[in-house]
C-alpha cells in the first residue's frame, strides 16, 4: 500500500484524547454515562472542524451520530463507514495491571495505551482524519460518503441498539448503498519457509451469530443436613458435561472455504494445490481444526458456559439451579436449532430453556464485487506478494443490522498487528501502535479516492 501524507501528530492527540473520555456502554443503560457521550461529540467537533462543518451531521438516538458528505453524482449507490463510539469496562481490581492507567491515553512514542485504544477509537479516527485531509487537500467527493456512528455495539444484541436505529431511519429514507465497511479482519506478512511468503489482508465477508441461553433445572429445596443424591445443582452441572460433550456438528462455510481456496492458490508447496480445492480435504481439515479452540470456532457453533447460580445460602439446598451459555452460531445454524439441540439433551432432566437475546448470523457477501477490488488493489500496489483473501470473523460487530439496505458489507480494520495485540482488546494494557497511523489514515484516503473513479 501507497501511503499518503498525514498528520500523525494531530492523529496521535486526538487519539489520546479520544481515550480519555470514557464512553462506556452498560446493559442498563441507566448505568450509561450520556455525558462523555456529549463530551465525545464536543471533541470530534473541535478535533476536525472541516469535517464537522463541510459534512451534514445527524443525531440519531440516545448518541448515534450520522456524517453525511454530499456527492456531485446523485445517480450512484453512497458507500458507507461504520464505527462504534462506545467501550468496554474495565474489570474492577486489575486497573493497577494495566503498564499504563486504562483511561489515560498515554503515548510512549510506540504505543498510546487505553481503552478503546484498538476496540474502536483508533479505526474510528482513522475514518474521519482521512476525511478532514482529502477536505484539506481540496478534495470533493463523486459518490454521496456516510459515517454512522453508534453508541452500544459492545451490547451484543442489546435491545436498544444504536446501529439498528442508523439502519432503519436510512432505510426508511430509501437509501441503498453501494458497500459499507465496518472493524474485523486486519493485515500481517507470513512467511513460512517454501510454504507461503506474502502480505495477506483478510476481509471478513460474514460473522456469526449471537445467543445467550438460560437453563433452569428445579428441584426439591430444603436444609442441607439431609441432602438428596444430587442437588439441583448437581443435577445442572451434569447437564452442563452432557452439553459440553455434545458440541455442534463442525462444517464448512462459504467464506471459510473461500479462505483455504485463496490462500492455496499463492502456496508454493504441494499443500497449496490441495488448499485450492478444500473440499477434498474437508474431514481432515475438520479434524485438525475441531483441536484449536480459535480455528474450532470457525467450523462449528461455539458452546461457553459463562455463568452460573443456585442456593442463596451454604446451608440451603437449592430450589433451582441456572446457568447462561453463550453460543456463537455459524451459518446453517439458528436460534431455534440450538434451542432444539437444548432441548434434546435436557429432555431428562426438569429445565426450563430461555432465549435472553441473540442474532442468526450474518449473511455473506460477495467478493466479486467494485469494494472488495478496491480493498484488494489498495495492498497489493507497490506489493507484489501481497492478497487478499475472505474470512469468516467469528466475533460480532453491528454491520448484520445493515443488511436491510446493503449486500456487500466488509468487515476490515486497515492495521498490521503483532499477535501480542491481538487479545488485548476487552482485556489488559490495550494499546495501539503508533507506526499503525499513516497506514490507517492512508487505507481510508485511498478507498474513497478509488471508489469514486
Amino acid at each position: 500500500m501507497k501511503l499518503e501524507h498525514v498528520n500523525e501528530e494531530r492523529f496521535a492527540k486526538n487519539l489520546s484524547r479520544a481515550i480519555q473520555i470514557a464512553t462506556i456502554s452498560h446493559e442498563d443503560e441507566a448505568d450509561t454515562d450520556w455525558t462523555k457521550f456529549k463530551e465525545f461529540h464536543d471533541f470530534l467537533k473541535e478535533a476536525y472542524p472541516k469535517t464537522f462543518s463541510t459534512l451534514d451531521v445527524e443525531e440519531v438516538g440516545r448518541a448515534g451520530l450520522i456524517l453525511h458528505w454530499k456527492g456531485s453524482n446523485d445517480t450512484l449507490d453512497p458507500i458507507g463507514f461504520l464505527a462504534h463510539q462506545d467501550v468496554v469496562p474495565v474489570a474492577p481490581g486489575t486497573e493497577d495491571d494495566w503498564t499504563n492507567p486504562p483511561f489515560s491515553g498515554a503515548n510512549d512514542g510506540t504505543f498510546i495505551w487505553g481503552r478503546g485504544a484498538l476496540d474502536m477509537k483508533s479505526h474510528l479516527l482513522c475514518i474521519i482524519e482521512g476525511i478532514e485531509t482529502l477536505l484539506e487537500e481540496g478534495y470533493t467527493t463523486t459518490r454521496d460518503v456516510y459515517v454512522c456512528l453508534d453508541y452500544n455495539e459492545e451490547i451484543v444484541a442489546g435491545k436498544d441498539n444504536g446501529a439498528k436505529k442508523i439502519a432503519t431511519l436510512l432505510n426508511e429514507r430509501g437509501i441503498h448503498f453501494d458497500s459499507i465497511l465496518d472493524e474485523g479482519g486486519g493485515s500481517t506478512d507470513v512467511h513460512a519457509k517454501n510454504i507461503l511468503d506474502a502480505h495477506i489482508t483478510m476481509v471478513g465477508i460474514a460473522e456469526k451469530g449471537y445467543a445467550d441461553y438460560e437453563i433452569t433445572v428445579k428441584g426439591l429445596g430444603g436444609h442441607s443436613s439431609f441432602p438428596p443424591k444430587h442437588t439441583t445443582l448437581g443435577q445442572l452441572s451434569e447437564l452442563i458435561t452432557k452439553i459440553e460433550n455434545h458440541p455442534f456438528e463442525a462444517h464448512f462455510t462459504t467464506p471459510v472455504l473461500a479462505m483455504f481456496s485463496t490462500i492455496g492458490n499463492h502456496m508454493s508447496s504441494p499443500l497449496g494445490g490441495l488448499l485450492k480445492h478444500p473440499g477434498v480435504l474437508k474431514p481432515v481439515l475438520k479434524n485438525v481444526m475441531g483441536k484449536n479452540p480459535f480455528t474450532a470456532a470457525m467450523v462449528r457453533t461455539s458452546t461457553a458456559v459463562t455463568m452460573a447460580s443456585a442456593s442463596p445460602a451454604p446451608n440451603v439446598l437449592p430450589e433451582a439451579a441456572t446457568c447462561v451459555i453463550n453460543f456463537r452460531l455459524l451459518q446453517g445454524d439458528t436460534l431455534a436449532s440450538v434451542k432444539k439441540h437444548l432441548e434434546v439433551l435436557a429432555k431428562d432432566y426438569d429445565a426450563t430453556i430461555t432465549l435472553l437475546k441473540g442474532k442468526e448470523a450474518s449473511a455473506v457477501s460477495p467478493t466479486d464485487t467494485r469494494s472488495f477490488h478496491t480493498i484488494e488493489d489498495i495492498f497489493a500496489d507497490g506489493n507484489e506478494t501481497s492478497f487478499t483473501t475472505p474470512y469468516l470473523l467469528t466475533a460480532c460487530t453491528d454491520s448484520y443490522h445493515y443488511e436491510c439496505i446493503c449486500e456487500n458489507l466488509y468487515r476490515f480494520s486497515p492495521f498490521s498487528l503483532p499477535s501480542e495485540l491481538m487479545h488485548t482488546p476487552h482485556s489488559t494494557n490495550e494499546r495501539f501502535p503508533v507506526d499503525q497511523i499513516t497506514p490507517g489514515v492512508s487505507f481510508f484516503m485511498q478507498y474513497i479516492r478509488r471508489m469514486n473513479v
